[in-house]
């Protein structure tokens, strides 16, 4: 059984795999409570980790004695091209969201919208070669910003089931500009994408993928484990 792990600036992401299968997945709010899941984690005898952080000495030295494990950094071997010019400063959930993609739509122009802390675009064209994509402000992050960067304005939760133009109250207000903002910005750069690849395939994960999955105008394929798959398919590539 494979065991992959995300540590991402919100949450810890884990899945486990059965080759290719994904078997089961999990998020943690902190390290303490992935180390925690012994009955989780013991069922797997390797081990493939990806970080946009620090990765924690704790897990490492949990888990070394019990199975075989991979990091996943930027000269790691990956079945995929990748072209992106700065390799050594791109994230591994961008790369392993590619890479996941990648594996479920092989031969495809494939566009990964990965909605996390950050809203990430990721592309790889039908020939396996991952060129890049976009990093913008996330949901919470954008709620998050307007309050920190402003005297009076206060901090806004989402309200899921928000849908008007027009905010009449500073709440509303800040909740239409947020969540029509995003998804507008979302569907426009999709838009752009598909003008210069028509039969372009759009996949979208990450923590808020049911958000968008409802939400925006392009028909998409949500795989909210997409970078999980990813991180599988490294290890198995590099095994």
């Amino acid at each position: 059984m494979n065991l992959a792990i995300d540590f991402g600036n919100t949450r810890v992401k884990a899945a486990l795999f059965n080759g290719h299968q994904l078997v089961e997945a999990k998020a943690y709010n902190s390290i303490k409570d992935l180390i925690s899941d012994v009955a989780f984690y013991t069922k797997a005898d390797r081990c493939i980790i990806g970080s946009v952080v620090n990765t924690p000495n704790e897990i490492t030295d949990t888990l070394s004695n019990l199975m075989k494990l991979n990091f996943f950094m930027a000269e790691t071997p990956i079945p995929l091209k990748n072209s992106y010019k700065s390799a050594l400063t791109l994230g591994s959930d961008r790369l392993a969201a590619a890479v996941g993609a990648y594996s479920v739509y092989p031969t495809k122009n494939v566009l990964v919208i990965d909605s996390g802390t950050a809203l990430k675009f990721n592309f790889t064209n039908a020939n396996g070669e991952y060129l890049g994509g976009a990093i913008s402000p996330g949901l919470q992050m954008r709620f998050k910003a307007l309050q920190h960067f402003t005297d009076k304005l206060p901090l806004i939760s989402l309200n899921e089931n928000y849908d008007k133009l027009i905010g009449e109250s500073t709440e509303e207000s800040i909740l239409s500009g947020v969540i029509n903002g995003i998804l507008n910005e979302t569907d426009g750069v999709i838009n752009e994408y598909k003008k210069l690849y028509p039969d372009l395939t759009i996949v979208i994960s990450g923590g808020d993928t049911d958000f968008f999955a409802k939400r925006l105008k392009n028909r998409i394929f949500a795989h909210p484990h997409l970078v999980l798959t990813g991180l599988n398919e490294i290890l198995i590539y590099n095994s």
